[in-house]
């Protein structure tokens, strides 16, 4: 059993006195852990930190063994992940997330596109939130917990949408949320793809996005917490407003 790909390395730990195991999300194979040969060495472990961009190769003698990668770097992001705080909490919520929330060895192409996108606009601190904030949208997507933010939910408007259930994921106009409002979550604009979305409008986004990942997706994986590099990321970014 082999496949070549190309994918992101979400972790690394030793395995034995010079191995490495690694898991990494591949565009054709999801998900994939395997171990790397001399991966803990001098030459290898520099390489193998998450967010690399990798070609991969593995090979197993059944595919339900864990099997082994032939890695080579196609690019590092290391240093747009060490360029400053926010960069380095913002690499670590993705391949977190990733981890976290993908079933093992199932492709998501999707995700993949728009990982591969996010993660080559680190250190790009004023558009990297946002794209971060739409990243999780597509995640919840994914994962069959979207959200519907086109018309209220309660009277099929589509003005004046600044609420979202949390029972449902659907948009709810001001109008019609009434004494409920203290009970919804927050809808800014660029959640729907609107407006000039500052700093203010994401953190109140991810609010939204957080709820339904630690509420709805988190309990479907076996009521695990969220990783904490989520909250940590979101901490260092509200220190800028």
């Amino acid at each position: 059993m082999d496949w070549r790909d190309h994918g992101i390395l979400l972790t690394s730990r030793r395995h034995g006195e010079s191995a490495a195991i690694i898991e990494v999300f591949t565009e054709g194979h999801g998900r994939h852990a395997g171990v790397v040969r001399r991966g803990a060495s001098r030459k290898t472990a520099p390489i193998l930190q998450p967010g690399a961009q990798l070609d991969v190769l593995w090979r197993a003698r059944l595919e339900e063994h864990i099997g082994t990668f032939q890695v080579e770097p196609l690019r590092s992001r290391a240093a747009a992940a060490f360029s400053g705080r926010l960069a380095l909490a913002g690499l670590n919520a993705v391949v977190s997330l990733l981890s976290f929330c993908l079933p093992e060895r199932e492709p998501h192409p999707a995700v993949y596109n728009q990982t591969e996108q996010l993660m080559d606009l680190l250190g790009q601190d004023e558009i990297w939130p946002l794209a971060y904030l739409r990243w999780e949208l597509a995640m919840l997507e994914e994962l069959g917990f979207g959200l519907d933010l086109s018309v209220c939910a309660v009277t099929g408007a589509r003005e004046g949408l600044v609420y979202v259930s949390p029972k449902s994921g659907r948009a709810v106009s001001g109008e019609a949320a009434g004494e409920w409002a203290d009970k919804l979550l927050p809808l800014p604009p660029c959640l729907r793809g609107e407006g000039a979305a500052p700093d203010a409008e994401i953190t109140a986004g991810l609010q939204t996005t957080g709820y339904f990942l630690e509420h709805r997706v988190a309990p479907s994986l076996g009521h695990h917490p969220l990783p904490e590099a989520r909250a940590r990321f979101v901490d260092q970014f509200t220190r800028r407003l």
